[in-house]
């Protein structure tokens, strides 16, 4: 059954249902596999599942590996300094592939090809290379593969303060409980250091109806865990009490266990939402709330327009509120301008907070952000000697969090099997984010099962099964 997206008029959805029904006649005959290498973030991995959905309505069957298939699409991401070289490494290893497979088809979306004049560039360097297409274009895709199919190299990049929300697309998710569902698209932070809001476009909240029939459609379908995602969760249509009004919504959806969210604005953390963490029993005990850095200065560098003792407030409103809660952070070192003195500020509030788990960076400068016209870059060297003592302080907190978990029985999410062990194992997740392996088998991947906490390693936990 062919899904019809929500384009703007009648005239362009009767071209679409007609160019989908055309190209599924066409291709399906001729049994053609496509594989899709995504980078990035969770945003770009929903992205690849409705990329996924729509090259199967048109006829496409997903390939088992890349080797095996006849078209590959690369969705891109450009958050970190040296993805661009990536990128275009991965495609140009792709020449002789051409040459020796001339029907070979190749394309190239995601956020990087929003970048100013890289679509074009891209495809001056790679003739090879049969499309581009931008993040808010997925939906036109079926015209794009049309006008391939006819011999033309086309870029479809649309301005991004223009980019629509085209609901109705089909998304091809992985079996399983778990499902990621997109709330909004873009950001108007703009922190100095990030490229997202010039590539992702300013913020558009979806309808809060497409978003719960979304939920209840997964739900029935047996998805019990739901991941909602935007830039910022915090600013849903405008901020306030609106996000945690979505979270009593979706909690209660029949048949809905779990729900996470990321990403979390601190400025922008409301009172309401701290409520909604404390009484909904669905929403996880688990919040990711970036901080970046623990300096005021620098703090005030980067945009985020809210200052230290602000951010240790929120911890302590959370705490008190769900005093089990974990929380999760992004820090960033080596930002232009920070001194010794700035990253013990940063040091001292990782103490303070006690975070289970941190994703660290190096600064590295995006070209078109402010911060990399900043004065005061920190050269290499210095940033690895911070980024390394600032690993070793969370690896050690997290070690120290993990073993308050030993002795204790808790649900465990199943996600997968590991057979690297001398004992089979599988793993999932707590709650409150914490990864747990223990004994079992893979027939029970998709399971809530409790398991008694045994031993607390760096990074995880393990187990038995309890009866």
């Amino acid at each position: 059954m062919v899904k019809q997206p929500n384009l703007e008029n009648e005239t362009q959805s009767l071209e679409y249902e007609t160019v989908l029904r055309e190209l599924k006649k066409e291709l399906t005959p001729r049994g053609l596999k496509y594989h899709i290498e995504s980078y990035g973030c969770q945003m770009n991995a929903h992205d690849s599942e409705k990329i996924a959905g729509l090259l199967t309505e048109m006829g496409f069957s997903a390939a088992e590996n890349k080797e095996g298939a006849d078209l590959l699409l690369f969705n891109t991401c450009c958050v970190r300094e040296h993805a661009e070289k990536r990128v275009f490494g991965n495609i140009g290893a792709l020449k002789k592939k051409k040459e020796a497979n001339p029907g070979l088809m190749i394309g190239v979306c995601g956020c990087m090809m929003q970048q100013a004049d890289v679509a074009p560039r891209l495809m001056r360097r790679f003739p090879f290379v049969n499309f581009v297409i931008g993040t808010n274009n997925l939906h036109e895709l079926p015209l794009i593969m049309q006008r391939v199919l006819q011999g033309e190299r086309p870029v479809g990049v649309s301005a991004q303060d223009k980019a629509p929300i085209v609901e109705g697309l089909p998304a091809l998710r992985a079996p399983g409980v778990s499902a990621s569902v997109n709330i909004m698209y873009g950001c108007d932070n703009y922190c100095s250091y990030c490229i997202v809001p010039y590539v992702r476009g300013r913020e558009r909240s979806r309808e809060k109806t497409a978003i719960l029939d979304e939920v209840r459609e997964l739900a029935q379908n047996g998805y019990s865990e739901i991941t909602l995602l935007g830039q910022n969760v915090n600013s849903y249509c405008g901020g306030g009490a609106a996000f945690a009004n979505l979270l009593r919504y979706v909690n209660d959806i029949d048949g809905i266990k779990r729900i996470r969210f990321m990403t979390s604005h601190p400025k922008d953390l409301s009172d309401e939402l701290i409520e909604a963490l404390g009484e909904l029993p669905a929403v996880c005990c688990h919040l990711h709330l970036p901080v970046q850095s623990g300096s005021d200065a620098i703090l005030t560098q980067m945009n985020r327009r809210y200052t230290r003792s602000h951010y240790l407030n929120l911890v302590e409103k959370l705490r008190a509120k769900k005093p089990e809660l974990e929380l999760t952070t992004d820090i960033i070192v080596g930002f232009p301008g920070e001194t010794e003195q700035d990253f013990e500020d940063t040091l001292l509030l990782m103490k303070q907070v006690g975070f289970s788990a941190a994703f660290t960076f190096m600064y590295s400068p995006r070209t078109g952000t402010k911060a990399a016209s900043l004065p005061g870059q920190i050269d290499e060297k210095t940033k690895k000697d911070r980024l390394l003592r600032l690993n070793a302080l969370q690896e050690e907190q997290t070690r120290q969090t993990n073993q308050k978990y030993i002795g204790k029985v808790e649900e465990v999410l199943v996600e997968g099997s590991d057979n690297r062990r001398d004992t089979p194992m599988i793993y999932g997740r707590l709650s409150c984010f914490k990864m747990v392996y223990f004994p079992g088998n893979p027939d029970k991947i998709g399971q809530y099962l409790p398991v008694r906490i045994l031993e607390a390693h760096a990074n995880t936990l393990l187990g038995e099964m309890a009866t």
